[in-house]
């Protein structure tokens, strides 16, 4: 009795409890033996008959992956305490694998008894809240915790899904043939090799092209063309490849946002087979990305609409599923994208081809990639400069052509932006040289207000028309940051600390009422991580990645961020996003109400809540990194 009452007292956090009540507890406690490496607990299945304090000897605790690897492995030595977190919030199942290293003696507290003594003292309750929640920002933690009951056959489908890579597939072989033979040839040589792609080589045997059956089906029969003639003449010279080593959804993604139907797959610079979109889609066939092949084939404004309203349940099931939100980003913007292309494709058939090469590119979340349920458009148009008596001509055409754009995508349901950050305001509808005015401007002058416009247009992607005029604008606006600009950094730090996140001074979450409930805005309380990612991205001068998961791993990359540094910030603003994204999923498909970035704190658990304030503490860490590096003070 004397030795578990001794024990208690230097172990938290019952060492919190009043001496009185740890007398009793210890009067509870039930001694148990085990011995060197007897597996005591299997993650998710065995029943915890309530907490564990270590005595003699030590666990190893771990997650098993869908390979039997250990992962986020612990050693628990006397005096540390395992199974509260599995007791309060894994339905009583031990939350990760252990197994005793040493002739091992723990004292059991029973579920019954540990659950009252939650109930009745917040410090000791707080103190596995507070784990928890620093427990989330270590990623394996993360990723292993927001599994299913079922968690083996979970892990599997999101791996078979998700995390499946190109090179544990079978690629079919490359097949090809020089520029200049014949057509009829290449024909005879698919015949022969039964393959539906062939790939065109040059003089040093590189691939500059390919033909497909609907090549020589449109482009030779249809045409009635020379089968004679060089293939060269009818080839389709817009290739594109990805390393085996990435992911099947990469490729898949890759092939949509290119419109290409097939992918070369490239190993240590050299090509080692092709996969087709068909493929890769039919090894996928449970897969939500199959949808977007869906919306492709959409033949109405109206059956887009339909299309766009199905995107929550989907975004659910993923995330059901434990997919990452950066994934489950990445679906909504390729669907979003997809159905932009569409629109865009509807009316040039409405109104006749374009006169001048032009490109429609997002802004905003949409631009970084990141966007979720709550949307509307941010969007901008940059056309090639003409002669000054085409100019009128080709400005009526392009302000025409995206006011019927943005109605439609309205129609649809991708909102009219509130701030008027549209192509259809003749502000953000203009020539290249004009664009490169905006930005020139937005950069010398640094005052507050152009400094928020330049991080909204920073954060821009193409997704129509020519890429070439988006490139040109980018390598004009990395040639105009080479020049000092000290006053311009403090300008966009400074942009970047005007969101704190919300806690109050005893860094409690703090909340805002709308509509009698308390809630916090869960957009502002992400946009710091954002706003960081981008100050340091543009120092840095790191303009080709969008996103904001993107851009931190080229910090890290860099040595701008710590590898510690880039978990925490990576894990809290994932943790945020998949918040966002699964809220508004439930108001559309539970609620039947429209989406939004406010979080109701009650509709939070305790231990959500405790994360959220742990993240928050981050965020504010990293804005005082932000005042010391750009601003000089605190």
């Amino acid at each position: 009795m004397e030795n578990k009452l001794a024990l208690l007292k230097t172990t938290v956090p019952f060492s919190y409890l009043p001496e009185d009540v740890l007398a009793n507890v210890a009067d509870l406690l039930e001694e148990q033996r085990y011995s060197k490496e007897k597996e005591i607990y299997h993650q998710g299945a065995t029943k915890m008959k309530g907490v564990d304090i270590i005595v003699e000897g030590s666990y190893e605790s771990f997650f098993y992956d869908s390979n039997n690897h250990k992962r986020d492995v612990e050693e628990l030595l006397p005096g540390s305490v395992f199974g509260g977190i599995s007791v309060l919030l894994n339905r009583k199942k031990a939350l990760k694998t252990v197994v005793a290293k040493k002739g091992t003696v723990v004292y059991i507290l029973p579920r019954k008894h540990f659950r009252a003594l939650c109930n009745a003292y917040e410090a000791f309750f707080q103190y596995f809240t507070d784990d928890f929640g620093k427990r989330m920002s270590n990623e394996d933690f993360a990723h292993f915790f927001k599994k299913p009951t079922l968690f083996e056959e979970s892990y599997i489908a999101s791996e078979q899904l998700y995390s499946r890579k190109i090179e544990e597939m079978g690629y079919q072989k490359l097949v090809s043939c020089p520029q200049n033979t014949p057509i009829y040839e290449c024909a005879t040589k698919m015949a022969q090799n039964k393959v539906s792609c062939l790939f065109i080589t040059n003089a040093a045997n590189d691939i500059i092209g390919y033909v497909t059956d609907l090549t020589l089906r449109d482009r030779v029969i249809a045409q009635r063309i020379d089968a004679n003639g060089p293939v060269s003449s009818v080839m389709d010279t817009h290739t594109i490849s990805i390393s085996g080593s990435s992911y099947m959804y990469e490729a898949i993604l890759l092939m949509f946002q290119t419109k290409s139907r097939y992918v070369l797959i490239e190993n240590d610079g050299r090509y080692e087979g092709f996969l087709s979109r068909n493929r890769l889609l039919s090894e996928q066939a449970q897969s939500p990305l199959v949808f977007i092949q869906s919306v492709k084939s959409a033949l109405s404004i109206k059956e887009l609409r339909a299309k766009w309203n199905r995107v929550p349940n989907i975004v659910s099931q993923l995330l059901s599923r434990g997919v990452h939100a950066e994934i489950v980003n990445q679906v909504i913007t390729t669907i979003a994208d997809t159905i932009s292309n569409k629109v865009i494709e509807e009316v040039i058939g409405e109104i006749g081809p374009a006169p001048a090469k032009f490109v429609f590119i997002v802004l905003g979340s949409e631009g970084r990639k990141e966007q979720t349920l709550k949307t509307d458009q941010d969007n901008a148009i940059i056309y090639e400069d003409k002669a000054n008596e085409q100019r009128e001509l080709v400005r009526a055409y392009f302000l025409e052509f995206a006011t019927r754009v943005s109605d439609k995508l309205n129609e649809i349901g991708f909102e009219y932006c509130s701030g008027d950050f549209m192509a259809k305001n003749p502000k953000w509808t203009h020539s290249l040289s004009h664009w490169k005015r905006n930005y020139k401007e937005w950069i010398e002058e640094a005052l507050p207000e152009t400094a928020s416009k330049f991080a909204t247009f920073f954060d821009c992607r193409a997704i129509y028309g020519e890429r070439s005029i988006m490139d040109e604008l980018r390598d004009f606006v990395d040639e105009e940051l080479n020049k000092p600009m000290e006053k311009f950094f403090v300008y966009m730090a400074k942009n970047a600390l005007q969101y704190e996140p919300p806690l109050t001074f005893f860094k409690n979450i703090r909340t805002l009422k709308v509509q009698e409930r308390e809630v916090f805005d869960i957009k502002r309380a992400m946009t710091p991580i954002v706003d960081l990612a981008r100050v340091y991205a543009l120092q840095n001068k790191i303009f080709q990645k969008e996103n904001t998961g993107e851009r931190l791993k080229a910090l890290k990359e860099k040595g701008v961020f710590t590898e510690s540094q880039f978990d925490e910030l990576m894990q809290s603003y994932y943790y945020l996003m998949s918040l966002r994204l699964r809220r508004q999923a439930q108001q559309i498909t539970d609620d039947r109400s429209e989406p939004s970035n406010y979080i109701e704190l009650s509709s939070l658990t305790k231990i959500e809540q405790a994360t959220l304030r742990e993240i928050f503490k981050t965020i504010e860490n990293f804005q005082d990194g932000i005042r010391m590096k750009f601003m000089n003070s605190f």
